[in-house]
């Protein structure tokens, strides 16, 4: 009698199958920009036990051998015990965090978000005094978009905030804010799916800038999206 052995599948049909029930996970790891986001946008307590290294616990040293009666010492016995080192370790110098280049698209770690909440800041390019998202603004917020909707990010939701520099009326920047921190909640529920209960808009106008500036300067960073991840 003839015995059939069914061959593996090979690894890459596994993911593929995964992929089509998982549209979202297809997407994100075909796209370098929105793996960059999930795990910028993981909160700390989950990021923080991937990849940790614990030191390595030194081994014990052997004792040495007790010398034999009548014998003379030797010169490990002899030797004075090894002194600490006294000097001060030198102090680890940070540099400043690093600011979003001003290209539209460009996404940085450098946010006004709290030091505990998972963030990222991304340069979105709006029509002067418009909040009607460009088809350049769309391509910078596709990979937030196949971010927002994979597996990793699913069980989060996200405040999306419009920031804008300090040009112009402060009252009119904080209405304008909102109207395009609305504009992209509105484009990730309509283009990538991600449901509304997960998504919520608001403005800040030029109350919270990333890069300090006086009135009425035009500094491109500060024109920014910032989506921080507030929980579950």
């Amino acid at each position: 009698m003839t015995r059939l052995i069914a061959s593996p599948l090979p690894l890459a049909a596994l993911l593929g199958g995964l992929a089509l029930l998982q549209p979202g996970l297809a997407a994100a790891q075909s796209d370098p920009a929105a793996r960059q986001l999930i795990e910028q946008l993981i909160p700390r307590g989950d990021a923080a036990t991937r990849g940790i290294r614990l030191p390595a616990t030194p081994a014990p040293e052997a004792a040495p051998a007790p010398a034999a009666p009548g014998a003379a010492p030797s010169a490990q016995m002899l030797a004075p015990p090894p002194t600490p080192s006294l000097l001060p370790m030198p102090p680890v110098v940070e540099g400043p965090p690093a600011r979003p280049a001003a290209t539209p698209g460009a996404i940085s770690t450098a946010t006004t978000a709290p030091p505990d909440v998972a963030a990222v800041s991304i340069i979105v390019t709006f029509a002067s005094g418009s909040a009607l998202l460009t088809a350049q603004a769309e391509q910078a917020l596709a990979p937030l978009g196949r971010a927002l909707s994979s597996p990793d990010l699913a069980p989060y939701r996200f405040r999306i905030e419009g920031h804008t520099d300090t040009v112009g009326d402060a009252l009119l920047n904080q209405r304008l804010s909102e109207r395009r921190a609305e504009s992209v909640r509105t484009y990730l529920m309509t283009k990538h799916g991600v449901p509304a209960a997960r998504l919520e808009a608001v403005g800040l106008g030029e109350s919270v800038l990333l890069v300090p500036t006086g009135d009425n300067v035009a500094e491109p960073r500060n024109r920014r999206v910032q989506v921080l991840n507030i929980g579950g």
